[in-house]
C-alpha cells in the first residue's frame, strides 16, 4: 500500500515538473525574443555611433545577446519538444543547451559590465582625438557623418567644449571650413555656414560637450544588455535544475518499470 502511495506521489510530481517545465519553456521561448529584439534595438539606435568608439566590446555585446536570443528562441521550441515527448536523451540536449547558452548571455553581461567601467576613460583619449583629427578628412567620411549627428541628436558641440574645434584639423588646415569656427551641426538651426558664428545664442554650448552625452547613452544601453544578459542566464539555471529533476524521476520511473519485469 505505502508503495503504491509512493508511486502515485512520484507519477503526481513528475506531471506537475512537466507542465512546470512546458511554461517555463514558453516564457523562455519569448525570453529570447526579448534578448533578441534588446540587441537588434542596441545596434539599430543610433548605432552610427559605433564608428566613434575606439574599441569594438559595445557592438560585440549586442552581437552576442542576438546570438543569444536566436538561440534561446530555437531551444524553448526544442525544449517544449522534448518535454512533450517525454525522451530524456531530447531533454539531455536541452540541459547542455542551456548550460551552452547560460555562458553566452553571462558573457555578454560581463563584458557589458567590464565596458561600462572603462566607458568613461575611453571616450575622454578617443573621442576628442577623432572628432579634431579626423572630422571632415579625405576617406573618414563615415565619421564626420557620425560626429554631425552625434552634435545634432544630443545637440552638443566638440567633445569637451565648442572650443575644441579651434585645434581640429577641419578648422586649421581644411579649405572647406569658410572661416567658420566650428562645424555646421553645431548650430541649433542649420542653415549654410552657420558655424561662421559661435554665440550661445547660435550653437549649442553644453557643459561637457559631447562625450558626456555620449557617455550617458552608451552607458544606459549597457545598463540594459547587462541586466538583460544576467537575467535571462539566471532565468536559464532554474530551467536547467527543473529540467535535471524532470530527467531523473523519467530515470527512476524507467528504472521502476524495468525492476517490475
Amino acid at each position: 500500500m505505502g508503495s503504491m502511495y509512493k508511486d502515485e506521489q512520484d507519477d503526481w510530481v513528475t506531471v506537475c515538473l512537466k507542465y512546470l517545465l512546458f511554461v517555463f519553456n514558453f516564457l523562455f521561448w519569448m525570453g529570447g525574443g526579448v534578448v533578441m529584439g534588446v540587441g537588434i534595438w542596441t545596434l539599430v539606435d543610433k548605432g552610427e555611433y559605433l564608428s566613434l568608439l575606439a574599441s569594438s566590446t559595445f557592438a560585440v555585446s549586442a552581437y552576442i545577446l542576438i546570438l543569444a536570443g536566436g538561440l534561446v528562441m530555437v531551444t524553448g521550441f526544442l525544449g517544449c519538444c522534448a518535454v512533450i515527448r517525454e525522451q530524456r536523451s531530447c531533454l539531455s540536449t536541452y540541459f547542455s543547451c542551456l548550460l551552452l547558452i547560460f555562458i553566452i548571455e553571462l558573457v555578454a553581461g560581463v563584458l557589458a559590465y567590464v565596458y561600462y567601467q572603462a566607458l568613461s576613460e575611453e571616450l575622454k583619449q578617443h573621442l576628442s582625438k577623432t572628432m579634431t583629427e579626423n572630422y571632415a578628412q579625405p576617406g573618414k567620411e563615415s565619421i564626420t557623418q557620425s560626429v554631425d549627428r552625434l552634435q545634432q541628436d544630443f545637440k552638443c558641440c566638440g567633445s569637451n567644449n565648442s572650443f575644441d574645434w579651434m585645434h581640429s584639423a577641419y578648422i586649421i588646415t581644411s579649405p572647406e571650413t569658410e572661416k567658420r569656427l566650428v562645424p555646421d551641426s553645431c548650430c541649433k538651426t542649420i542653415t549654410p555656414q552657420c558655424g561662421k558664428r559661435d554665440h550661445p545664442s547660435n550653437i549649442y554650448k553644453v557643459e561637457g560637450g559631447c562625450i558626456t552625452k555620449l557617455e550617458q547613452f552608451l552607458a544606459d544601453h549597457l545598463l540594459i544588455i547587462g541586466a538583460v544578459g544576467i537575467g535571462v542566464a539566471c532565468l536559464q539555471l532554474i530551467g536547467a535544475v527543473l529540467t535535471a529533476c524532470f530527467i531523473y524521476l523519467l530515470y527512476k520511473e524507467e528504472e521502476e518499470d524495468f525492476s517490475d519485469v
